[in-house]
């Protein structure tokens, strides 16, 4: 099979290496990557935004698969296109990514089909957003509605807290995704991510993950889009993924195609495991950043083999194998990140720490300047250790941050510290 893979941070590159071990790729080419996947696929300059480009583009090369990484391609229909044109697509169409692409939408759904999440509303106006949360008090959870790469939530603790939330959204923090606002009741409980492969009717289980959000140790400061992950998640018991399945994927993907809108791809949902079980944050429509990098790597299956079942619409397996270990992931971050990360800082001794055992080192943010590798985003690498237990894994994650030279960059030092407690 000839591969397209669309993206190019450290998801994508998580992705590029399960599919460059698979026995049925035949090429992989990745538009438009970085310098860590340039080693497994073929860099190519195609827009992703320019739809047709790809498309012909696609023809040219006689791609049998499209792998769509961010969520930005997708909700700007990035699969209509393709499949349209003949080109089968991993990944959701349009009108079925909404469950990323608007928080309301997908907070409607949950009501419509008893699906166990926050109470909320949905607002247009800022006074009416404003009386609501008044009314409410903290804590309470304020979101733009759409696309904010993965910083568009505020959980405000207090009350003037989220009314500063609110004014931002519509004073234009977000941008069009700020437009409209979410509010919804504060959830009690342990955070996790689940992620199921979907073909449109059918959802398999696939794996748990916990994320960090916050940038600093303990949880402190802004959220990000990630500071690093582990998989399995502890409290993701067998139990709970039943209960997750039956309870909130299965039902979603019922509504979904009752709405002639299936969902195909990876669906993502963010979870709060409270006292009385799982209730639904909100949903991805695509592999986790960083959690791609802490699942993908235990996936015994073929993964390109699962991808290209998705999206033919033929997902015939009963259950995806996974390897007996457990994957720690760390972001090294650009200095100033999330608010102003530092573009430029070299990085040095990169292949020290993928030369250890049981660590694997993936490009988030990179570049090439002649011979060197300098920071080109706010997060820049993912170091991911492995082992038997999450200890384990988070040991030999941390072995390898600390053989990279990277003046420039920071780390989380406590990743994994609720499983470890």
């Amino acid at each position: 099979m000839n591969v397209l893979l669309i993206g190019s941070g450290g998801r994508e590159h998580a992705l590029a290496n399960a599919i460059s071990i698979s026995p049925r790729l035949t090429k992989l080419f990745c538009a438009p990557g970085n310098p860590g996947i340039a080693a497994v696929a073929e860099i190519v300059s195609v827009d992703a935004s320019d739809h047709p480009a790809v498309v012909n583009f696609c023809r040219l090369m006689k791609i049998d698969l499209v792998v769509v990484g961010p969520e930005q391609p997708l909700v700007e229909g990035l699969v209509d296109a393709l499949e349209t044109a003949g080109v089968s697509a991993f990944g959701p169409s349009k009108a079925a990514a909404q469950l990323e692409g608007s928080k309301g939408f997908t907070k409607d759904l949950c009501a419509r089909a008893n699906i166990p999440t926050g109470a909320y509303g949905r607002f247009s106006n800022r006074d009416a957003a404003l009386a609501y949360v008044r009314k409410a008090g903290a804590p309470i959870v304020v979101k733009a509605d759409g696309l904010a790469a993965g910083k568009g939530v505020v959980v405000a603790t207090s009350l003037a807290e989220a009314e500063a939330a609110v004014r931002a959204c519509f004073e234009g923090a977000f941008g069009a995704a700020g437009a409209e606002v979410v509010i919804e009741d504060f959830l009690e409980g342990e955070e996790a991510s689940f992620f199921a492969l979907c073909d449109g009717v059918r959802a398999i289980a696939l794996a748990s993950a916990q994320d960090h959000k916050r940038v600093g140790d303990g949880d402190k400061g802004p959220n990000t889009g990630g500071m690093g992950a582990y998989s399995p998640a502890p409290i993701m018991t067998s139990e709970i993924e039943t209960r997750v399945m039956r309870e909130i994927v299965q039902p979603t993907m019922a509504a979904m195609a009752a709405a002639g809108t299936p969902f195909k791809g990876v669906l993502f949902a963010g979870l709060m495991i409270g006292a009385d079980g799982p209730k639904l944050i909100e949903f991805n429509t695509r592999f986790g950043d960083p959690e791609a990098q802490v699942i993908l790597p235990r996936v015994a299956d073929d993964l390109l083999a699962l991808l290209a079942s998705c999206a033919r619409g033929q997902l015939n397996v009963e259950r995806i194998a996974l390897k007996p270990l457990s994957a720690l992931t760390v972001v090294l971050a650009a200095k100033g990140y999330p608010a102003a990360p530092q573009k430029g800082g070299e990085i040095r001794c990169v292949d020290l720490a993928a030369a250890l055992p049981d660590v694997v080192v993936t490009h988030a943010g990179t570049k090439r300047i002649g011979d060197k590798l300098v920071a080109n985003g706010g997060r820049v690498l993912n170091v991911t250790g492995f082992g038997l237990d999450v200890r384990a894994a988070r040991e030999n994650a941390y072995a390898g941050v600390d053989r990279i030279d990277f003046p420039g960059g920071f780390c989380r030092r406590d990743i994994g510290w609720r499983a470890l407690e």
